[in-house]
């Protein structure tokens, strides 16, 4: 009788536990049952569980410290761009100009633009760009003091979109101090500092990107020796200074090229050195005399065709200015006759290089014009007359606007 319940032990044993694992089912599936109720029920019959495995939980290690040499460089540069902030700061103004418009709605009414711009001398001379200022009723200048002050226009130039302001005010001006542009390098540090959207003397860094770009704004500016640089400029930053990482300006923050009108990284400068040739001459005359041929031109390929004298490219003399350089040299200029509703020219000089320099488009005779040039230099214009090249000596005039298009 003994030996039979001994036998039967497993047996009662293996009902147990398949009647627990059907009651597990019932009660939340084969996870419960592994997992609480059968251990217990093992436990219960003086069987050991098998522990269960899992998955130990990582220990952080605990970082190791640099070496303070690897922060050297970092604090280094952090301590000049503060540096620069702090010497520079106070010299970047808020341009504010206002217009008076007339809406059908509302009337007349005032419309404002903002810009920036710095303290160019000790005696209240702000620069900025033109088309901060451009066709202003009213322009006020924010001071890093608070003060604000009006401010009056001594000059324009707009093709390279500068404007010279002048304000009285009994605070301190620092003016900032020029560097040379041309000794920039691509690579090169450089910190904006100026007023985007609004947010006054905001610093942004970047490199210079490229040097010498053609930038031509919508405003009809038209700068052939532009600074290219990554550092954030916005809307609001015109007019503010570019600057290198000892603080002395390198630039003026003109324009951006961005689909979105926000900074995508592309930015341009008019080179301090153009700053340093244009305002001392507003300072003088009032503007920056820009030397002049006194013609009027039309791109020979895009504007006009002249395929069946067999030439395509250079730049047809379509106007003279009435005693002008040109005309004075003899330069001969285009008949134009209408025929079918458009204009037809004949005859002509056709402008192909100035001093050796090819010129086929009317901003390559501007920009190298205004360059390399200043009035009353003398150029040689090589110019085809009936299929011929000759060579025309030419003295240069003068102009506050110069331009090659034909009225």
């Amino acid at each position: 009788m003994e030996s039979t319940n001994r036998r039967s032990t497993p047996l009662r044993f293996l009902l147990v536990v398949l009647a627990v694992f059907l009651v597990g089912i019932c009660l939340g599936g084969t996870t419960v049952f592994f997992a609480y109720i059968l251990p217990n029920t093992l436990q219960g019959t003086g069987t050991k569980p098998v522990a269960a495995m899992s998955t130990p939980t990582p220990i952080p290690a605990t970082p190791v410290p640099l070496d303070p040499a690897v922060y050297t460089g970092h604090d280094s540069l952090d301590a000049i761009l503060a540096h620069v902030y702090e010497q520079v700061g106070p010299s970047v103004v808020y341009v504010i100009s206002r217009r008076q418009v007339y809406s059908f709605f509302y009337g007349e009414t005032s419309r404002e633009g903002t810009g920036s711009g710095f303290v160019y001398s000790h005696d209240g001379i702000i620069v900025t760009n033109y088309h901060v200022i451009e066709d202003a009723d009213e322009i006020d200048v924010l001071l890093a003091t608070g003060e604000t002050v009006s401010a009056q226009v001594i000059g324009i130039d707009s093709l390279y979109d500068l404007a010279v302001l002048k304000i009285q005010t009994d605070s301190t001006l620092a003016p900032l101090e020029m560097g040379n542009s041309d000794a920039l390098q691509v690579g090169q540090t450089v910190i904006a500092i100026g007023n985007p959207f609004g947010l006054e003397r905001t610093l942004t860094t970047g490199v210079v990107s490229a040097l010498g770009r053609l930038l031509e704004t919508e405003s009809g500016a038209l700068i052939g020796e532009a600074i290219q640089t990554d550092a954030a400029i916005n809307p609001g930053n015109s007019g503010g200074p570019l600057l290198d990482t000892r603080g002395y300006v390198i630039g003026i923050n003109t324009a951006i090229n961005s689909p979105s009108g926000g900074s995508v990284g592309i930015g341009f400068a008019v080179p301090s050195n153009v700053v340093q040739r244009v305002v001392p001459e507003i300072l003088a005359n009032g503007f920056y005399p820009h030397p002049d041929l006194g013609l009027a031109v039309l791109e020979l390929g895009t504007e006009v065709n002249m395929g069946s004298d067999g030439i395509s490219r250079g730049l047809l003399v379509v106007q003279l200015q009435n005693g002008g350089p040109a005309a004075s040299a003899g330069l001969k200029a285009a008949d134009a006759s209408r025929q079918r509703g458009r204009y037809v020219f004949t005859g002509g000089d056709i402008i192909v290089s100035i001093d050796g320099q090819e010129v086929y488009s009317r901003r390559d005779l501007l920009i190298y014009l205004d360059t390399h040039y200043r009035p009353n230099d003398q150029v040689t214009l090589r110019v085809l007359r009936n299929g011929s090249p000759i060579d025309i000596p030419v003295v240069l005039g003068s102009s506050a606007s110069p331009s090659l298009n034909p009225q």
